[in-house]
């Protein structure tokens, strides 16, 4: 479907576009197929419309009179969820994007918004182009503010003592998330840079600036994933030194209660020699003094660990 702003805000069939005014339109791959050639489109950009999504990658290709892009749009709410691949072609006075894979419609709604965004007496190709950028990461900045809360009480759990045994699985699904996030804002810098370049001059100068506030947008957002990546970093090595800390706890209890039974251990073997010239053995009273003697030594080896504050 292509809409056409002169007047009004308009849908017309393909062969209508004009140059005279801003047109937009949405496309899917099926449809682009029958029509690219009339818009004079390269058959290689639609040959890699058709690539496996697996292959599909964002990126952007500048031609003498058009600008070909592709992009694979991540849910910055559910990294792992299913990630809707759109194509998009940029000429004089329009913007058409070629459904590759939008299963949901999701990236449809987003493109109906943009379209609505800006009045039709001021709207331009820039304006057009930066809404619907705009639209793809216009929810990211609460989602990385949600991720930032669960990530404080991550650390909160550690020093309170209340990490579960899934901790460290946590910390890796999140940091893979946050390695997605970085890789989408990443390439959405790099085509906001690419539309600011202006090589084939299809925009105007003054126009410009909005690639730049979306360039901008999507550095903060790289900024703030980048910031989170660090704080999971340094709550990963947090983590470490604790289990370090809870070991070295444990080995200490173990050194002392072997401390405890060493002089303990030494009496019941020297008495456990079997010989018979032990005045010990004849004494009535040898039982009850090694007993005591034992107790004692105990006793006072506790009394010093305790001093010392070894447990």
């Amino acid at each position: 479907m292509f809409y056409q702003f002169s007047d009004e805000l308009k849908t017309i069939d393909y062969d209508k576009v004009s140059p005279k005014h801003v047109c937009a339109g949405y496309v899917t791959l099926k449809e682009f197929e029958q029509i690219y050639q009339y818009f004079g489109f390269s058959e290689s950009t639609v040959r890699q419309c058709e690539e496996e999504n697996r292959y599909f990658r964002s990126s952007i290709e500048v031609y003498d009179d058009y600008s070909f892009g592709t992009l694979r749009i991540t849910d910055a709410a559910d990294v792992k969820s299913h990630e809707d691949c759109i194509a998009f072609y940029v000429k004089k006075n329009l913007f058409l994007i070629v459904d590759v894979d939008d299963c949901d419609n999701s990236t449809k709604n987003k493109f109906a918004e943009a379209i609505r965004r800006f009045s039709v007496q001021s709207i331009t190709l820039e304006k057009l182009i930066y809404a619907f950028l705009e639209s793809l990461i216009a929810g990211d900045n609460k989602v990385l503010e949600d991720l930032e809360y669960e990530i404080n009480l991550l650390e909160e759990f550690v020093l309170s003592d209340r990490s579960g045994k899934d901790f460290n699985m946590e910390l890796l699904h999140k940091k893979q998330d946050l390695v997605i996030l970085r890789n989408y804002y990443e390439q959405l810098i790099d085509i906001g840079d690419e539309l600011s370049e202006n090589e084939n001059e299809l925009f105007f100068e003054e126009d410009l600036r909005y690639f730049k506030i979306f360039t901008d947008k999507a550095v903060r957002l790289r900024e703030n994933v980048d910031m989170l990546r660090d704080t999971l970093v340094h709550l990963r090595d947090a983590y470490q030194s604790y289990l370090d800390l809870k070991l070295n706890q444990t080995m200490k209890v173990f050194t002392v209660v072997s401390a405890i039974f060493l002089p303990l251990t030494v009496i019941v073997g020297w008495y456990g020699m079997n010989f018979k010239s032990m005045p010990e053995y004849s004494w009535k009273y040898g039982y009850v003094f090694v007993i005591t003697l034992s107790v004692v030594i105990a006793l006072i080896l506790t009394f010093l660990f305790k001093k010392k504050k070894w447990f």
